[in-house]
């Protein structure tokens, strides 16, 4: 859009609601959304920061607030894991911390006001003509990357616990005996396809539907923006937390049955 251009209200939400993309080639498939990348990797580097500078300031004698609170937070999720997954936890304990609290930082980017950015890079170059969201759960590239990452340990662990002899076996035979081993397929199919999905879109429709939600209350005028924009964010803050809560548990949940015998 041009300088000094006066959006109409289909203009401004479309314009906030697209990434800023680079292509890799002549095909639409493969293209970058760059601002879902520089988002996700800034709040996943600066997460890592933090556990390693708690992790070198750490004290057995008079733990800072910093330890404090990454002793919590620890705590508290091991105790989650340990309800629902029942083998050992050495790797799935913090594979749920850096899940909960990453998938919790991307959620956080909603409550900022949704033309700061825009503001920002206005100031700054002096152009108009930009596209940045800031969301990165709102993109369902990205929901759909952890997804199928999550997808790809679960066959990991089934191989893991029961071999390939017997995760074939299980596929072919449970739950309704070997004699109706097509419907034990198909229904094995349907059982795994279905969890990156339901991974992948769920978290995806509550961050979209959110970051919506905003674009359409900075549409109101000023006067009435900073009260609904309040009220909203005060509920969509249990929104962000649970839906974090939520991938993580039942990324749990699937990597606990994924080493169950049926």
């Amino acid at each position: 859009m041009a300088a000094g251009e006066t959006l109409t209200s289909s203009q401004y939400v479309k314009h906030h609601l697209h990434h800023w993309q680079i292509s890799l080639g002549d095909s639409a498939f493969w293209q970058l959304n760059i601002d879902t990348l520089i988002v996700s990797i800034v709040l996943g580097a600066l997460f890592l920061t933090v556990m390693y500078i708690g992790a070198k300031r750490a004290s057995p004698d008079v733990p800072g607030k910093l330890q404090n609170m990454v002793e919590s937070l620890c705590e508290w999720i091991d105790n989650s894991v340990a309800s629902t997954y029942h083998h050992k936890r050495n790797f799935v304990t913090p594979l749920a911390i850096t899940i909960f609290v990453w998938v919790l930082l991307m959620n956080f980017m909603d409550l900022i006001p949704v033309d700061l950015v825009g503001w920002t890079i206005t100031r700054m170059t002096g152009s108009s003509e930009y596209y940045f969201r800031l969301v990165p759960t709102a993109d369902a590239n990205l929901t759909f990357g952890l997804s199928i990452t999550v997808f790809l340990l679960i066959i990991f662990y089934n191989l893991k616990a029961k071999g390939a002899f017997g995760l074939t076996k299980e596929i072919f035979s449970a739950p309704f005996g070997i004699w109706l081993f097509p419907l034990n397929i198909a229904f094995r199919l349907i059982d795994e396809l279905v969890k990156p999905l339901s991974l992948s879109l769920r978290l995806y429709g509550n961050l979209f539907a959110g970051e919506l939600i905003f674009i359409l209350i900075a549409l109101l005028p000023w006067w009435i923006q900073w009260t609904l924009g309040g009220l909203w964010a005060i509920f969509h803050i249990l929104i962000i937390v649970i839906q974090a809560f939520v991938f993580m548990m039942l990324t749990v949940v699937y990597l606990n049955l994924a080493q169950d015998a049926h």
